[in-house]
């Protein structure tokens, strides 16, 4: 699965791949300098060089979750230097149900050999919480294989945006899992949705206090995974969405005067940007709603109760 994924963003990351440049798609593991194995990492970096200005993407995967952060940074030629500001990364010592952010730079030097392109370098932590939050060292190399990045890039964004491949009818009832509602504790997720825009795409009104809701991914199937958010609590994180619906029941809170549901863009899937069918019904009546998320925004609709 994750040679898969390596290979899909790959082939979205074409053209960053230069020899005089560090754009490109690079991956390999990172480790934590401790006995348990369980504190390794395996990271994806995807960057864009423009002129020693970094701007790019990193993906790791740790124990059963998943991240995707936006990431900044710059590039020295004459020294061969790469550094990333401020970089949120899981602490190693976290547990599988609550996650702690480690704020982290990412320095690494860029080596160039006839076989192969590397970064060579490490996570580290800042002033104040290196003894915490130890270094996590890697070597990750470069795939060379991908080309022609921007159009394919494009295209295939403009397709996922444009086209809906599949959909699900009033009678699929096929669920892939159901959400209990109940605030979840994740550090990562809860901190990484406070820094994005709340992006309202649609009012709805429903004559129940109860509703469900079922996500399915909007298209092709890629990898999209969400995190939902109601009136701003995580009810579920990392959830890879599907032909087959997350599901939730959901009590609405009738003292405010709109409830809040949100998607966080976990990733961006291997077709960018992150897109949900949302289907929303109160028994009686049935919403289907196009959602997109991505780095940037959570997409959001606001429920209210129909007055009697």
């Amino acid at each position: 699965m994750i040679k898969k994924i390596f290979l899909a963003c790959a082939l979205l990351t074409a053209s960053f791949g230069y020899a005089q440049t560090v754009g490109g798609y690079w991956y390999g593991p990172a480790f934590a300098q401790t006995k348990n194995s369980a504190s390794n990492y395996l990271i994806e970096l995807i960057l864009k060089d423009n002129n020693g200005k970094l701007q790019g993407a990193l993906n790791y995967y740790f124990k059963n979750s998943f991240r995707s952060v936006p990431v900044n940074g710059s590039y020295n030629a004459k020294t061969r230097y790469i550094t990333l500001h401020d970089v949120p990364v899981t602490y190693f010592g976290s547990f599988v149900d609550m996650e702690i952010d480690c704020t982290m730079d990412l320095v690494a030097t860029y080596r160039k050999s006839k076989t192969e392109s590397t970064l060579v370098g490490y996570f580290t932590g800042k002033p104040g919480y290196k003894y915490t939050c130890i270094d996590l060292n890697f070597n990750l190399v470069l795939n060379t294989d991908a080309s022609n990045m921007d159009s394919v890039f494009q295209a295939l964004r403009n397709f996922k945006e444009t086209h809906q491949v599949w959909k699900p009818t009033a009678t699929d009832t096929i669920t892939d899992v159901n959400i209990i509602q109940r605030k979840v504790v994740n550090y990562v997720v809860n901190n990484e949705f406070k820094k994005r825009e709340i992006d309202v795409v649609q009012e709805i009104e429903v004559e129940s206090d109860s509703i469900t809701l079922d996500f399915y991914d909007n298209g092709e199937i890629d990898g999209d995974s969400i995190s939902v958010f109601v009136n701003k609590d995580l009810l579920a994180y990392n959830r890879i969405i599907s032909t087959r619906s997350v599901h939730f029941d959901i009590k609405l809170d009738t003292t405010l005067e709109y409830n809040e549901v949100s998607m966080f863009a976990d990733n961006l899937g291997s077709i960018p940007p992150n897109t949900a069918l949302m289907i929303v019904s109160d028994g009686k009546n049935r919403f289907e709603i196009r959602l997109t998320s991505n780095f940037e925004k959570n997409a959001t609709i606001r429920v209210r109760k129909k007055k009697r």
